[in-house]
C-alpha cells in the first residue's frame, strides 16, 4: 500500500501535501484494484454500499469535493487508475460521511481511516458502546448492559455540547436530526449551559446573545490556529473566558470549551502550571457532562496525571493516572498498549 505514496512522494518531495481525505480515498483505489473481492473488514458492509447522500450535498461541499478530486489527481496520477469524476465524487462524500478519526490515548489526532463494518453503527448521543484503536484496528466494546436484540449506538460526534449544538453537527456532517432520549428530553441542556448565579440574574435576550458569542469564538479560533501564534491564540481564549464570564457559570461547556484550547497552547509552549490550571477547572464538569466511560474524560485525568508527574506531585499524579486507567480498561480493554504504558509510568515514578 505505501508503495503508492512512496514514488508519489518522491517525486513531489516537500511539495508532497495531499489531505488525510485524499490519501485515505486513494488507498482505498488501490485497494479495489488490488483486491476486487470483500476485504476482512467489509463482512457485514462493503465500500460500495456506503451511504453517500450525495443528493443533500450542498454546494460548498461539492465545491470541496471537486477539490480534493484535483489534488488526488495532481499528486497520483502516474500512479493510480481512476474512476470517472462521477463515481469519484461519490467516493470522496461516502469517505467524508462514513470515515473515522483516529487518535491516540490523550486525544491526539492520528489520521483518518474506514473500518466498513464498525461504520454500520448508527449514532445516539446516549451511546452504549465505545470505538477504539489497536494499531489498525478498530475495537468495539459495550459500556452499558445491551440487551438481546437491541440496537447498538456509537457517538458520531463529541457529546459535550448542548442539544442543538450537537444536532447542527449531525446535520451539517452526516444529514440527520438525531432523536435518542438525550436529544428528545434535552436534560442535560440546564446543566451545560449553567448560567451565572447573580442578585440581578441576565435577561433571556443576553443568555442568547452570549450563546452566539460563544458559537461564533469557537469558529474563530478553529479558523485561527492556522495562522496565528500561540500567545495570539491563548488572548483569544483568555478574553473570551472573561466575556462569557459575566453571564455563563464555569462549567459551562463553552466556557470549558475555551479552557480546553487555552490548555491546549500551554502545552504546546511547554507551560505546564498554565495547562494544570485550566485541566483543574476542565474535569469535574467533564465528568458530569460526558457520559460514563468518555474517552474525553479519561484523557483529562490521563494529562492531568502526567502534568502532575511532570511538576513533582506524585500523589495527585497517582490519583489521576489511576482515574484514566479505570475508564480505560472498559474503553481499550485491560489488554491495550496504553494502559501498559501508562502502568509503566506509574512504576517508574
Amino acid at each position: 500500500m505505501h508503495k503508492l505514496e512512496c514514488s508519489a512522494m518522491c517525486a513531489f518531495g516537500q511539495n508532497w501535501n495531499p489531505s488525510e481525505t485524499v490519501r485515505l480515498t486513494a488507498r482505498i483505489l488501490a485497494k479495489q484494484k488490488t483486491h476486487p473481492e470483500r476485504t476482512q473488514s467489509e463482512k457485514l458492509l462493503a465500500v460500495k454500499e456506503f451511504e453517500s447522500h450525495l443528493d443533500k450535498l450542498d454546494n460548498e461541499k461539492r465545491e470541496l469535493i471537486q477539490n480534493d478530486i484535483a489534488a488526488l489527481h495532481h499528486f497520483y496520477s502516474k500512479h493510480l487508475e481512476y474512476p470517472d469524476n462521477a463515481a469519484l465524487v461519490v467516493l470522496f462524500a461516502q469517505v467524508n460521511c462514513n470515515g473515522f478519526t483516529i487518535e491516540d490515548e490523550e486525544l491526539s489526532h492520528l489520521g483518518s481511516a474506514i473500518f466498513p463494518d464498525v461504520a454500520l453503527m448508527n449514532h445516539s448521543c446516549c451511546p452504549n458502546v465505545i470505538v477504539t484503536y489497536k494499531g489498525t484496528l478498530a475495537e468495539v466494546r459495550a459500556v452499558k448492559e445491551i440487551e438481546p436484540g437491541e440496537e447498538v449506538f456509537t457517538s458520531y460526534i463529541d457529546l459535550l455540547y448542548p442539544t442543538e449544538d450537537r444536532n447542527d453537527r449531525l446535520r451539517d456532517s452526516y444529514f440527520f436530526n438525531c432523536d435518542c432520549r438525550e436529544c428528545v428530553t434535552k436534560e442535560k441542556d440546564k446543566e451545560k449551559l449553567e448560567i451565572r448565579k447573580l442578585n440581578d440574574p441576565p435577561s433571556a435576550e443576553t443568555v442568547r446573545d452570549m450563546i452566539k458569542y460563544a458559537r461564533n469564538v469557537i469558529e474563530e479560533f478553529r479558523r485561527a490556529k492556522h495562522y496565528k501564534s500561540p500567545s495570539e491564540l491563548l488572548e483569544i481564549c483568555e478574553l473570551s473566558l472573561d466575556k462569557m464570564g459575566a453571564v455563563f457559570e464555569d462549567s459551562n461547556v463553552y466556557m470549558l470549551h475555551m479552557m480546553y484550547q487555552a490548555m491546549g497552547v500551554c502545552l504546546y509552549v511547554q507551560d505546564w502550571e498554565g495547562a494544570l490550571r485550566y485541566g483543574q477547572k476542565i474535569i469535574r464538569p467533564y465528568s458530569k457532562h460526558y457520559p460514563s466511560y468518555s474517552l474525553n474524560v479519561a484523557s483529562m485525568w490521563l494529562k492531568l496525571g502526567r502534568l502532575y508527574m511532570a511538576l513533582e506531585n506524585r500523589a495527585a499524579g497517582v490519583k489521576a493516572l489511576k482515574r484514566a486507567i479505570a475508564i480505560m480498561e472498559v474503553a481499550h480493554g485491560k489488554d491495550h498498549p496504553y494502559i501498559s504504558e501508562i502502568k509503566k509510568e506509574l512504576e517508574d515514578h
